[in-house]
């Protein structure tokens, strides 16, 4: 399914329209669902629990990206497209964008200050994500 604010982003070279993938987005979101559970397993640090959050966000945002017939290079593409693949108001997804920030930080970095606080809403929010997704896939 074709979206012309995300036809505009391949035209500048932002993102890659390719055919649309049901079983690829099936097997992300998949994954998604399996990052989500280890992120609430109270025995992982929370860096851990973090990036495994962050994880399952990543793969569900790709998940509905893929259905929808494009594919990213650049991983905060994927949760600014949020707003168009699932309808998700600015302030939801710019919740996940700050936490690819955060990534970044600890990748790149190595600083990683993080809070059990934070890490819920980001379990909470990317399990909305995963419903939202699988509508699509229905």
């Amino acid at each position: 399914m074709s979206l012309p604010a995300l036809d505009n982003l391949v035209r500048i070279g932002q993102l890659k329209a390719e055919t649309p993938n049901k079983e690829e987005a099936k097997r992300m979101l998949a994954m998604a669902r399996t990052r989500l559970a280890d992120a609430r397993l109270a025995s992982l640090s929370l860096e851990g629990r973090f990036t495994s959050a962050y994880n399952a966000a990543h793969s569900a945002a790709l998940s509905a990206l893929r259905w929808h017939g494009y594919r990213s290079e650049n991983r905060y593409t994927v949760f600014q497209c949020l707003s168009h693949t699932v309808k998700w108001p600015a302030p939801r997804w710019r919740v996940l964008d700050a936490a690819h920030q955060k990534r970044n930080l600890a990748e790149y970095e190595g600083f990683l200050e993080i809070e059990a606080s934070t890490i819920a809403e980001m379990c909470d929010l990317t399990e909305a994500l995963i419903a939202d997704v699988a509508e699509l896939l229905k």
